[in-house]
């Protein structure tokens, strides 16, 4: 810009001063007309002058790199208008990547890279209609609410893996549910994910879907209706735009929500807000059950979280669970196919 500034003759001033000889031909100082040799070279160095500038890199719109091509048409001695920065245009969503059917023998090789004994179990196909989901009695807000399950209503034996925050990126993990084919869903908060959010455009791409967990991770009960709607459209957008997918599922943070909570989650596009049944840590998991036992559906809570928090990495996380739900006899199936 500095360039473009200083080659701008200001608006009143002189012309500079012609130095040196003035051009002869055509002047009224010639006083003969140009020989027929002269007049035929003249053409020809015209022509080629302006084959020249033709063939020049950025000459003609759509050959050049785009470096300072806004002038390009305007009128002479109109001034240069500001270039407008065109807005950087939203991630495009990515594919879900396809699965390449393994053989038992190939589950069981990719268990034992990443020390498990077994394979991990295939959870069948979802249905061709959803369950219709239902909250919890003890974490009821009312009727006309979207619902806030903490299991999906079915008799099969599987089991759902949410992840929310978005604190850890841990690329070692990315390997890990690649290689095992893991489903799971995702719930970001802003604060946590956005250093990178090309970490979990990786993720998606590996077909986890990407859901809400607000912008800051407030108490939801504990703030303003207009509040409410702040952290839960806000961050609707900005996953919408860094990873090209709208969210469709919202996630309280620490489960405590109101009636204006699923309320405003309807509004900005949720239609559920699922709740957990277990929890997951690098060496343990929670269960609210008595029986200490995965239920048909349960849909199980964990963190990106590292050595700080766990004493242990997201793959040993992961080790956890799959070692859990596969001796108990489940598979691990996605969220968004049945909620």
């Amino acid at each position: 810009m500095r360039l473009i500034r200083n080659a701008r003759v200001r608006r009143g001033s002189a012309r500079p001063a012609v130095r040196g000889p003035r051009r002869l031909f055509g002047s009224r100082r010639s006083l003969r007309p140009p020989r027929p040799l002269a007049l035929v070279l003249t053409v020809l160095l015209l022509l080629a002058g302006g084959a020249a500038c033709a063939a020049r890199d950025g000459s003609l719109p759509g050959t050049g790199d785009g470096d300072d091509m806004a002038g390009l048409g305007r009128l002479k001695g109109q001034a240069r208008g500001p270039v407008q920065q065109p807005q950087a245009p939203a991630a495009p969503a990515a594919p879900a990547a396809p699965k390449l059917k393994q053989t038992p023998e190939q589950r069981l090789a990719a268990a034992q890279r990443w020390g498990l004994d077994q394979a991990p179990l295939e959870a069948p196909p979802p249905p061709k209609e959803k369950p219709r989901l239902s909250t919890p009695e003890w974490a009821d807000q009312g009727d006309g609410l979207i619902p806030a399950p903490a299991r999906v209503p079915t008799d099969r034996k599987i089991a759902f893996l949410t992840i929310d925050d978005g604190a850890a990126k841990d690329r070692e993990f990315l390997e890990m549910v690649r290689d095992l084919q893991v489903p799971l869903s995702a719930f970001l908060t802003d604060e946590s994910a956005a250093e990178d959010y090309g970490y979990f455009r990786d993720l998606h791409a590996l077909g986890v879907s990407i859901q809400n967990h607000t912008l800051h991770h407030p108490q939801m009960n504990h703030i303003s209706e207009d509040e409410q709607y702040t952290e839960i459209c806000g961050q609707q957008d900005i996953l919408e735009r860094e990873i090209g997918a709208r969210p469709t599922l919202f996630r309280p943070p620490y489960g405590d929500f109101d009636a204006d909570t699923l309320a405003v989650a309807e509004e900005c596009g949720a239609r559920a807000a699922p709740l957990w049944n277990e929890e997951a840590f690098a060496d343990r998991m929670d269960f609210r059950h008595d029986d200490q036992q995965f239920h048909p559906g349960d849909i199980i809570l964990t963190h990106f979280n590292g050595p700080k928090a766990w004493g242990g990495t997201m793959c040993d996380m992961l080790r956890t669970v799959l070692r859990k739900v596969t001796e108990q006899g489940y598979a691990l199936a996605r969220l968004e196919d049945y909620a």
